[in-house]
This record gives C-alpha cells, structure tokens and sequence, in this order.
C-alpha cells in the first residue's frame, strides 16, 4: 500500500468521516431504535472492531479537537512514510511487521480513520489528568524494581508473554491488529470474547455487587446493568499487574455500550483512580461492525518469540563480552611488547 493510496482514501472517505469528539460521535438517540433480543434488552450482539488511528491522548503541539482532512491525510502519509522507509538490510530496525501484506492494517479499515485528535473527550484538552505524587512515585518503584525487558521472562511485556493484552480492557482499546470482539447476549449476562489471546468478559445483569476487595482478577471483577438503551458495566477488583497508563490496583471503568446505527456502537469509558489521576477522565470511541467469526488467537501455542528475544539477547550480551575480551587481550599484547 503506497502512502498515495492513504491520501486518496483519505480523501475518498472525508465525507463520512467523524468530525467531533465527545457525545457528537453519536448520533441523536432518538433517531435510532435498537433491536431487541427476544427477552427485550437492547440487541448488542455481533462481532465488532475498535481499530482506530485516534491516539487516546491528543499529540504534543496539536491544539483543536479535529483535524481538517488535509492535516489527517497529511498525518496517516507521514505515519506511512516514516513506517515504510528503507532501513539497513539485516538490522534489528529493518525487521518489522507490514500487516498490510495479510489484511491485518488498519489503513484497510475506512471506519479507522477518525479527524477527532484524541479517544479522550475529558479533560477538554484531549489529555490525561495530572497523575498524583501517590501515582508518582508508585509507578517509579515500580519502574526501579523492574530489569531491563530481555533480562529475562518475567522482565518481558505482558502481551510477548502471552498473558494479556490492551485489547481485553476493561477499557477496551485497540490492539494494533485483530482488534475485534463478539457480543453475545443470554438473560441475565453479556459476554464479550476479545480477539487478541481469547479473552472472554462474562458480565453478569442481576445487581450481584461485587465481591470481596480480597478477590483481584487481571480484568476485574464487572457488573452490568442496562440505562435505557445503554449497557453500563462497572469493573472493580483490579490485580494491579496489569496497569492501564500508569493505574493502580483502585481503578474503577465505568464503559457505556449504546448502539446507535445498526453497524455503530458508542463505546464510552471514564476512568476513575484517585490512587493515580487528580481527577477522572472519560474516553469515546466507536465499536463497528465487521465480519466473523473469530478464530481462535493461540498466543502461546508456538510462541517462539519470546524464547527467541531472550536467546538473542544473551548472544548480544555474550558476543560483547567475547569483543570486550579481545580488546583487552590486544591492549595486554601491546603494553607486553613496549
């Protein structure tokens, strides 16, 4: 894909792509009636994507919640070019993924280009909240007590290791590539299955409150409710392993899923972690749907990859050991021969 097709698909689609941030994502509540599953809630059910190019946080330096399309189209033919540019042949940055050869970019989704400048539609400024110096100084131990990420397995990131990734949530984001989700709905449950690792989010209807703050899952405990149209989950219950920019254990996500056009579901979510943040911050984007059903994402089943970073990096560290070595040897033959 050539960053001149980026330009003309983003001229292509300027007519329909979403030029406000906030509540004006959505369209007026009236103008759409939702389906109904046969025990009358509201009908979510499908598969969906989140991929979007909107950052979560607005750029440094970028001051207007949208972008013209110029700006956008400008923007993605930067991304690309930057992407796409000619490293050195068998240098570590030259080896990377272009997912457009399979089908897994999102520049191939229309619907992923959005002129709002950040997911986040409060604070006004399209930025996270200052963090407290609880936040601080949690997040500084936290980076102190951590090795290097190819020390070892342990050191790595959760998603090499197979464990967890930013699409499962709560709040759900885009994962980078299979960012996609099934709803599927039962009297007195909602169940979502994550793409990415197979993630599966059972939330339960029947005002069951949450269980003692002993028990702490890596996507929290989540309770669900219905407002009208709009499914309300309240996720509490955090381990805390898997922090969400910096969050603590205390969080509590609040997500707003309302269906507003029969291929469009606002997806809004509003963080609230005073062990972190001053204050709370809310989010906005789309669920679109797409086509199932999703295949089984087995992370671990091969997953040579994080042996193989591990095994690379002790051949880096033995190979600068052997090189440091030579150099002393020559430096000794050197000062033996004066």
């Amino acid at each position: 894909m050539s960053k001149y097709f980026l330009a003309e698909t983003v001229a292509l689609f300027g007519s329909v792509l979403i030029a406000a941030s906030g509540a004006a994502l959505a369209q007026d509540a009236g103008e759409y009636t939702p389906p109904r599953t046969p025990d009358g809630q509201p009908d979510l059910q499908g598969f969906w994507t989140n991929a979007t190019y909107t950052p979560l946080e607005r750029p440094e330096g970028v001051t207007s919640a949208v972008y013209t399309e110029e700006e956008l189209a400008a923007r993605l033919n930067a991304a690309f070019t930057n992407e796409s540019a000619q490293t050195e042949p068998g240098t570590i940055p030259d080896v990377h993924y272009d997912f457009t050869q399979f089908g897994l970019d999102r520049s191939q989704n229309t619907f992923a280009y959005d002129l709002r400048t950040s997911l986040i539609v409060d604070p006004a400024d399209g930025r996270l909240p200052p963090m407290t110096e609880e936040g601080i100084a949690r997040n500084a131990a936290m980076e102190a007590a951590r090795g290097g990420r190819w020390d070892s397995a342990e050191d790595n990131q959760l998603d090499d290791r197979c464990i967890i990734m930013r699409g499962a949530g709560p709040p759900m984001m885009d994962s980078g590539y299979n960012s996609n989700y099934q709803i599927v709905q039962t009297p007195g449950y909602v169940m979502i299955l994550v793409e990415m690792i197979h993630d599966v989010r059972m939330i339960p209807l029947d005002g069951r409150p949450p269980p003692h703050e002993n028990v702490r899952q890596w996507m929290g405990v989540p309770r669900g409710r219905w407002e009208g149209d709009t499914l309300v989950v309240e996720s509490t219950n955090f381990n805390g392993k898997n922090p969400f920019r910096g969050s603590s254990e205390n969080m509590r996500v609040t997500e707003r899923f309302t269906r507003v056009a029969d291929d469009t579901i606002i997806y809004r979510f509003t963080i609230d972690d005073p062990s972190t943040w001053d204050r709370p911050w809310t989010g906005e984007t789309q669920l679109k749907a797409t086509i199932g059903p999703l295949f089984e994402h087995a992370c671990h089943e091969g997953n040579y990859g994080l042996y193989n970073t591990l095994v690379g990096a002790r051949l880096e560290e033995r190979q600068a050991a052997e090189a440091e070595a030579a150099v002393e040897d020559q430096q000794a033959d050197e000062t033996s021969q004066q």
